[in-house]
Formats: C-alpha cells, structure tokens, sequence
C-alpha cells in the first residue's frame, strides 16, 4: 500500500474525500490515504504543502495561485469545486455595524495572510470602493478564533464559508451583513512539483477515485440528510447549498488562472503574474 496524506478544510465541500477513504475506493488501488483536516485553511495549508507535511491539498484557488505566485512550488493538478465560494460576512451579533458600508476602515478578522478570508476582504474592498491600503487585519487562526476576536472588540468583521459559519448566525453569535462571491472556481487540488515528479502515476489514480465520487455526489439518496446530520447544518441549508455547487472533474482552465492573478495584481497581492504553465500541470 502507498501511503498518502491529504489536507483540507473540516467542512462539508470535503465529504466526497472522507466517503472514498471510508468505502475503500482507495484502499482498492493500493492507496492508503490519510486525511489531515486543517481548520486553519489555506494560507496554512500551503506552508504545509511547502514543507512537504502533506502530499495533496484541497485549497482555495485564489489562496493557492497567490502562494504559486510567491514561489511556492506547488501546481494545480486538477479543479475540485467549479462553483464560487460564498462569503459570509460576519459581525458581533451586539455589534454596532448594522450595513456594509458601517465596515470600511474597520478590523478583518482572517485565518492567517495569505488565506482566503485574507484575499476576500481585499476583494469586498474593491467591489465597495473602499481603499485597500487602509485594510487592517487580526490573525485568528480558526473558526472559534474569530469568534473570540468579534466578541472581544479585536476584530470588526469576518468573512468566511456562508453555511459553515449558519449555525453561528442562528444561534446569535454572528449576524451577517451579506454575501460576497468568489468571482472563480473556489477549491483546486495541489501537488508538491516533486510528488508530480516522482508520483504522477499514483495522483492519477487519486483524481479518477474522487472524480467518480464528486460526478455521482448529489444523486447519492439522502445525501442531504447526510450532510446535515455529518456536519451540524440545518437541511433547507444544504439543500440550497447542494443546489448552488458545481465539482469539477477538469483541470482549471488558463482563463481562471489569469482572472485571478489579474484580481491580485491590481489589488497589489502579488507583484508580478507569472505563466498559467507554471500554476496547471498536465499529468
């Protein structure tokens, strides 16, 4: 058995990953695969990737484009979630802000640099107008750390995952002000150059396990109900939220990569945009 670990987020997009792991898909062609959830994100998932503490990762696309681009060696091997991620934005339940525009000049709360509520809020920046230069940011590290920072006045604002952080907005901890999308594909699947090098092979038969598992994902009976009871979420939630994701059995396409690096350019997140060939692989 080759043995394979696999880092993502602890959230509903990933439950594919843990049904292939549970029924043996895996294990059928010889793999052994170890999932590592990092709630952390990708900012965090990227160092790791980095230092070869992972193998493969499922990570934001934007996240993992910005750390290509500031020479992490990593490529994408393939998409993973063609839809957009929907960006809550969140406030304190008690907290004074009551509408967006309450929010410029204020504290983000975000996960780590680098990492999507990081990048987001320099893209709900731009669709508001407001100057990125006077963004500010607190690192919270984890889900429970914004809350933490929201509750004790360090941060003013967090964006993250629309229906991970719902139960959060219904039990009155968090009131959200309103969404903002992701304008590309959200989560793409990553490699080390040296584990494409040497294992393009053994990535292959990863991808054609997911890819069936993504490709029969909504069809799977009750699934809904799955999710809901698997990830603590109210089933009209993840009903609406099945209705809005599209997985991608693909590779990302040039025109992606170039939205994106284009986005970070002009919001001065990276300093230079380097060739899609260097970011997509062909295995």
């Amino acid at each position: 058995m080759k043995r394979i670990k696999i880092a993502g987020v602890p959230e509903h997009f990933n439950l594919p990953w843990h049904m292939a792991i549970e029924e043996g898909a895996f294990a059928n062609r010889g793999i052994e695969v170890e999932w590592i959830d990092v709630p952390e994100g990708s900012g965090r998932m990227c160092k790791m990737m980095q230092a070869r503490e992972v193998d493969l990762a499922v990570v934001l696309t934007d996240g993992l484009v910005k750390s290509i681009s500031d020479g992490n060696p990593l490529r994408i091997v393939q998409g993973y979630v063609d839809s957009p991620l929907q960006w809550g934005i969140h406030v304190a339940a008690e907290s004074k802000f009551q509408k967006l525009s309450d929010l410029e000049n204020t504290r983000a709360a975000i996960s780590r640099f680098g990492s999507g509520s990081h990048l987001m809020a320099y893209v709900l920046a731009k669709n508001e107008g407001w100057d990125t230069e006077k963004l500010s940011f607190e690192v919270v590290n984890t889900l429970e750390g914004a809350v933490e920072a929201l509750k004790n006045g360090k941060a003013d604002y967090f964006m993250w995952e629309h229906f991970t952080t719902k139960p959060l907005v219904t039990q009155g901890v968090f009131r959200r002000l309103a969404d903002c999308p992701t304008p590309w594909p959200c989560f793409a699947i990553t490699a080390h150059q040296e584990m494409i090098d040497k294992n393009s092979g053994l990535i292959r038969h990863i991808l054609e396990v997911i890819n069936m598992y993504t490709e029969e994902f909504k069809r799977i009976p009750s699934i809904d109900r799955t999710l809901a009871n698997r990830y603590q979420l109210e089933l009209g939630d993840v009903q609406k939220w099945l209705g809005m994701t599209r997985w991608s059995q693909k590779q990302i396409s040039i025109q992606v990569i170039e939205n994106v690096q284009n986005t970070l350019l002009y919001l001065n997140l990276i300093y230079k945009s380097i060739e899609p060939g260097r970011i997509l692989t062909t295995l």
